[in-house]
């Protein structure tokens, strides 16, 4: 089956859903199209085990849509811009440390109790799980997924610098966490070794990237200076987030985090300094479609991709174990940041709102998807990964509402 056919009936199917979520489940959009997606999903699961045909062609559609290629390589470049143009840089900045802190030390702690703490999980079940496969584990479930946070920041009107707070830190330890994934498998891979090799390459991500975004940033936002043409304006932005993410990675440094800088950039100072009210209005008018229009995708094929994962009974004594595992390294890394940031004032019940609210999303499903075939516990790291991230979506999503302040 060809690509556009296979996209063409997920967006079918993924409209379908959303008007069925709008009109009768209420549920938050994304959320409600994953639902109604396992709800497919899982019968069409149990007729491949039973070796019916739909099975197995449900599980070929699955395969054939390619989704880690397409979410890194496409669609985290405009979910990430879009995403950092609504954050306001100004209370960024103010947040600055607590946000630096959780996207770098915060995520590094939490991939080192997860990884110990899964290989115990794999001897428990059964399963061994060496300790690299679990280096790969950790540092692929610990960064918060931008695209489930600022989709559930959307619908539950969180106090405005907790909204600062998390999506900040979700947009910077989406790239922080995708640099530390590659580094580590790279050592895994016997492709690089040597502390100084790894620390050249951890320079070159982070630090290229940085440097990408604010350069393309800059000379975007010196472009709407000179315009005053909304379609050509909205059409530079366009192209600054593939182009940016596109070099980047090219270059071997960050698409995440070139991407996520050069949309801070204009979705400030070039909102403020370069764009009319004209412009404004439809520049965020498309970005917001695209957004809603890739995140309905997104979370769709989310919902099928339990159709190419290999469950067992040990498979999911596994993954019931990694979600209290996850949750419990993010508390401890965010009560850590927080007590060692104790001099600041934070709002009430500040570790627990953000550890809740730190959603795992697509973009650890893809990362589990770019283990090497070849790693014998790849099939267990991807299934435990889907367990997380759907009950992260579902229960953290759709109970991070009750954790607000009363005001809120």
């Amino acid at each position: 089956m060809a690509a556009f056919p296979v996209f063409a009936a997920v967006m079918a199917i993924a409209a379908l859903f959303s008007f069925i979520n709008d009109r009768w489940i209420k549920l938050p959009t994304t959320i409600g199209v994953m639902v109604l997606a396992l709800a497919v999903s899982v019968p069409l699961t149990v007729a491949n085990a039973l070796g019916l045909p739909l099975g197995g062609w449900a599980e070929s559609v699955a395969e054939r849509l390619q989704f880690r290629d397409t979410l890194l390589n496409v669609v985290l470049a405009f979910l990430l811009f879009s995403g950092s143009l609504e954050v306001d840089l100004d209370a960024l900045w103010g947040e600055r440390l607590i946000v630096g802190v959780l996207a770098t030390v915060g995520v590094v702690v939490s991939t080192a109790i997860v990884t110990a703490v899964t290989v115990l999980i794999g001897r428990a079940v059964g399963l061994p799980i060496g300790i690299g496969a679990a280096a790969l584990f950790g540092a692929l479930i610990s960064p918060t997924d931008p695209i489930a946070v600022l989709a559930m920041l959307r619908s539950t009107g969180a106090p405005k610098r907790l909204q600062v707070q998390i999506a900040g830190e979700s947009l910077f330890n989406d790239g922080v966490g995708v640099v530390l994934f590659f580094v580590l498998a790279g050592v895994a891979g016997g492709r690089t070794s040597g502390a100084a090799e790894v620390a050249l390459l951890l320079a070159r991500e982070v630090i290229g990237g940085i440097a990408l975004g604010l350069l393309f940033g800059w000379l975007t936002y010196r472009l709407l200076r000179t315009v005053d043409n909304y379609q050509v304006e909205v059409f530079l932005t366009v192209a600054l987030a593939m182009g940016v993410y596109a070099l980047a990675s090219a270059l071997g440094s960050s698409g995440p985090l070139a991407v996520v800088v050069a949309g801070l950039l204009i979705g400030n100072t070039g909102r403020a300094r370069a764009m009319s009210a004209h412009t404004i209005e439809h520049l965020d008018t498309f970005w917001e479609l695209i957004d809603e229009f890739l995140n309905v995708g997104l979370f769709t094929v989310l919902g099928f991709e339990v159709l190419i994962i290999p469950f067992g009974w040990r498979v999911l004594a596994a993954g019931a174990l990694a979600v209290p595992t996850v949750l419990l390294a993010r508390w401890l890394s965010v009560g850590g940041t927080l007590v060692a940031l104790s001099r600041k004032s934070f709002p009430p019940r500040a570790v627990r709102i953000l550890t809740w609210g730190g959603l795992r999303g697509g973009l650890a499903v893809a990362l589990a998807l770019a283990v090497a075939p070849a790693l014998p516990a790849r099939s267990l790291l991807l299934a435990m990964t889907y367990m997380v991230v759907v009950f992260s979506i579902i229960v953290q999503g759709l109970t991070f509402r009750r954790l607000l302040p009363p005001a809120a």
